[in-house]
């Protein structure tokens, strides 16, 4: 596949060679899986849950753990048209000469990406196919999992919950089966034995209102996999960094896992319980590894309720300061309203503010109790003063429409809601934007909402206009909207069975891929897939009889139908349910369930008495009587002075400058296909990892002072390119090649440094060597050759290329300042970039037209620059 890097839009997503990639010798290894993400790379990038099963599998030396990412439909228009298959990024491996393939499903519109990736790696579809043959091992998990059945003919298997301990086990068999020759039916019976693993060919269904029923004696329920105790779970500090921009650019720290809250609508707070928390040790260790190893300008403490995190406090206070002297700012996601203290938020303040992020899900109180959020109106408001009065500007409020009870009231009170947030702000907030994002409400397998109905795309409108209606007068308010086709093709799958299969594959045979990106979506092909196979979306969609069975009854996350049954009840009282973290146990099953010991009395007592869990309770209570609404909060003011009372020494100056340096490196290999953008990245966290002191830029986004020679086209080698680099220490010109050599990913090498002055302006080149390769017949080759000696004859050569005000007509003659043969097949070129600049790329095609890029490969080897 590597071989068409040349061809390939955005190359960079398929190079494989980015810093903290995993390499072994094959010699040594019995099993290798490749981790497929059936979404492009900058958002499978963003995926921590790859990264975990990556760490957990390379932990064994006799395994290797890949990783493939679903390519655009014109890189893979590219494959089909050079018969070239899917191929791993480490080690360009076919996918189907791996011993497994491992999908991740994080929602259900991916589900035909996963064909899409299975075709173009030339592997068949359905599970039946590959009983014989030597064919990987096709499993998947994630989130999802706890409704497969419909990609149930198409997985060999599945696992339910933790991966990281499971995955490996997995890869064991298959390597003993490899050895011993065991067909691959005996394998999966043994595989059926490993906690969480499905397989679905074991069970059967025989139509709607009946159970699945098992095959196998003895394997009647799959029981989802546990880590029982994440603190020494596999968790990568040195991860692979992303070339380019993935979606969440930036270190990943998992502080828990699982969520009390007890959302009726949350998934994932049902299927990923109990709650599992790091000991703040532990996490200080994996952060104080991560910033030097990775160099990411930023961390993210994450967990499904990050502000629950029960020694979230001192774990903030330990990490910030050594955050605060990288240069590297703290994000906490997953917050709830009243779960961070005003000294965090101070802390937080004083490094960067972006937008802040609050879900109260619904608009009046009535509904959030119904859906058991847990959140007052006033704890919301005076939450967001407090973000106002820290500097914050933009607040986003998540909201659903469609909820079980929903009427207009609530509709209207999710815009009441908003202006009520928007007037918390004072006049000291100059830029302020609410913003309320507004998605319609999905049912999901193993909640207590599982039962009940979806509403249609025309209500889903009608409700997000009388929301926008009620607040087109009031300014610096705006409203988004979740695009109702994607919901609703959701909402079609989410509560699937074995029945949609078949949809799922004539979907993609007409065309439906990346369907969750809205400019990718079509509705067309689902509803077309579904009538011809007699079916509708309204009878996946519609209310389910609490009596029937249903089609993921064989599958047990834990929680018992029993709870969820209690829990929807509770909910049509609205009824709250309080966090059994901190109050009663509702017995969901999960922390008795097969003999285990619930842990949360232990965290709850363990739980640091701070302002977090003191305004979170009085969220949850009400606040006594007579109680200020700030009572109980530390005074900013008092806050400030003690942190200042505390500092032993004042903050160094970031951009103080002492020493500049021009640094000469070669761009070789995969290398070559990194954008000018991509590069800045990759060399800005290489000088991190260094160790550099950086000279920071001046204003609220410091960025290190680094500029660069001019931007080489993306796919053309060099040997001669460089970049200035400020720091605010005089460092030995030779300690910072080696150190900065011992940082850079493959096909980047520093190559020589030159000391300049401190406030030296850099030039650019007025000259740039090339030679260029060319790989053809014979004939071909010399009709290129003889093109460039045509054009010394000539007194001008006329192209017209595309300029940002439309065609621009350039002279191609006056840019070639020298042409000398170099060999059988290549030319030594010199162009003169001192009146005018053009691609060498485009300047190549434009005296060789036509030509392909595969027959013509570019390295530079020389630049001059003018006169001082």
């Amino acid at each position: 596949m590597k071989e068409l890097l040349p061809l390939l839009p955005r190359p960079s997503r398929y190079l494989g060679n980015e810093w903290g990639t995993v390499r072994k010798d094959p010699a040594g290894l019995r099993a290798r899986v490749a981790l497929a993400f059936p979404d492009l790379y900058e958002i499978g990038m963003s995926y921590l849950g790859q990264k975990i099963l990556a760490q957990a599998v390379n932990e064994r030396p006799d395994m290797q753990a890949e990783r493939v990412y679903a390519p655009c439909q014109d890189t893979a228009a590219i494959l089909r048209e050079h018969g070239a298959p899917l191929c791993t990024m480490e080690t360009d491996t076919p996918l189907a000469q791996m011993d497994a393939v491992a999908f991740s499903l994080t929602h259900e519109l991916c589900y035909t990406n996963v064909l899409y990736m299975l075709d173009l790696a030339q592997i068949p579809l359905h599970a039946a196919e590959r009983l014989d043959g030597d064919w990987p091992l096709v499993m998947a998990g994630g989130g999802a999992c706890f409704d497969p059945e419909p990609l149930a003919g198409f997985l060999d298997l599945m696992v339910l919950g933790d991966g990281e301990v499971v995955l490996p086990q997995i890869l064991e068999h298959v390597a003993a089966a490899r050895e011993a020759g065991t067909p691959r039916a005996e394998l999966l019976r043994r595989l059926a034995a490993l906690p969480g693993v499905y397989v679905p060919s074991l069970f059967a269904w025989d139509g709607p209102g009946l159970p699945v029923r098992p095959l196998l004696p003895g394997y009647e329920r799959v029981e989802k996999a546990l880590v029982a105790d994440i603190e020494g779970a596999p968790f990568p500090t040195a991860p692979a960094i992303p070339f380019g921009q993935a979606i969440h650019d930036r270190y990943t720290l998992e502080l828990a896992r699982g969520c009390t809250r007890g959302c009726r609508f949350c998934h994932a707070g049902m299927v990923y319980r109990p709650v599992r928390e790091k000991s703040p040790a532990r996490l200080d260790a994996q952060l104080k590894e991560a910033i030097p190893a990775t160099g990411f300008e930023e961390v993210s403490m994450l967990s499904l309720s990050t502000g629950d995190y029960s020694a979230l406090e001192a774990l903030f206070d330990t990490t910030f300061s050594r955050c605060a002297a990288e240069q590297v700012t703290i994000s906490l996601p997953s917050l709830r309203v009243g779960s961070l203290s005003e000294h965090i938020m101070g802390r937080i303040a004083s490094i960067r503010r972006t937008g802040a992020t609050i879900a109260p899900e619904a608009g009046s109180q009535r509904l959030r109790d119904v859906i058991n959020k847990g959140v007052t109106e006033e704890g919301l408001v005076e939450h967001v003063r407090t973000l106002f009065e820290h500097g914050w500007q933009q607040v986003k409020l998540y909201f659903m429409i469609g909820l079980p009870t929903e009427t207009d009231e609530d509709l209207d009170a999710i815009a009441e809601l908003c202006v009520k947030v928007r007037d918390a702000a004072g006049r000291h907030v100059k830029r302020l934007q609410v913003t309320a994002a507004v998605s319609p409400f999905v049912p999901k397998t193993h909640t207590p909402f599982q039962w009940d109905g979806q509403i249609g795309m025309d209500e889903i409108r009608r409700r997000v206009y009388r929301i926008k209606d009620a607040l087109r007068p009031y300014k610096r308010i705006t409203v988004k909207f979740h695009q109702p086709e994607m919901s609703f093709l959701e909402g079609v799958f989410s509560r699937g069975d074995r029945r949609l299969g078949p949809v799922i594959e004539s979907a993609y045979r007409k065309g439906a891929l990346f369907s969750s990106w809205r400019d990718h979506l079509r509705l067309e092909p689902y509803l077309e897939a579904l009538s011809e196979h007699g079916l509708t979306a309204a009878e996946f969609q519609a209310p389910r009889d609490e009596n029937a069975p249903l089609p993921w009854d064989h599958l047990d996350c834990g929680v018992s139908k029993d709870f969820l049954l209690t829990e929807r009840k509770r909910a049509l009282e609205a009824k709250l349910t309080e966090d059994c973290r901190y109050g009663a146990c509702r017995g969901c099953g999960v922390c008795s369930h097969d003999g285990r010991e619930s842990r949360l009395a232990q965290q709850a007592a363990q739980a640091e008495i701070h302002p977090r869990l003191v305004f979170a309770r009085r969220d949850q209570e009400g606040a006594p009587a007579g109680e200020p609404p700030d009572a109980g909060l530390p005074d900013a003011g008092k806050l400030d002075a003690g942190r200042q009372a505390g500092q032993a020494a004042p903050k160094p100056d970031l951009s103080e400058r002492q020493a500049q340096y021009r640094i000469w490196y070669e761009k070789r290999a995969e290398a070559a296909y990194l954008s000018q953008l991509e590069l800045q990245s990759i060399l800005e966290r290489a000088l991190r990892r260094a160790r550099f002191p950086l000279s920071f830029s001046a204003g609220f986004h410091p960025m290190p002072r680094i500029s660069f020679g001019r931007a080489l086209p993306v796919g053309v080698e060099s040997l001669a390119e460089w970049f200035t680099l400020t720091l605010r220490e005089d460092l030995a010109p030779e300690r910072v090649l080696q150190a900065l050599a011992a940082q850079m990913p493959a096909g980047l090498a520093p190559l020589r440094i030159e000391p300049m002055g401190v406030l030296e302006r850099t030039r650019q080149a007025v000259r740039e060597s090339f030679l260029v390769r060319y790989s053809g017949s014979a004939e071909d080759v010399a009709r290129w050759q003889g093109h460039w000696a045509e054009l010394l004859t000539r007194e001008s050569f006329v192209v017209q290329r595309k300029s940002k005000n439309g065609p621009k007509p350039t002279d191609v003659r006056a840019l070639v300042a020298e042409v000398r043969l170099d060999g059988p097949d290549g030319v030594r070129l010199t162009f003169d970039w001192s009146g005018e600049y053009m691609s060498p790329v485009n300047l190549v095609r434009a005296v060789n037209e036509p030509i392909t890029p595969l027959a013509a490969h570019l390295l530079k080897v020389g630049q001059e620059f003018p006169p001082a």
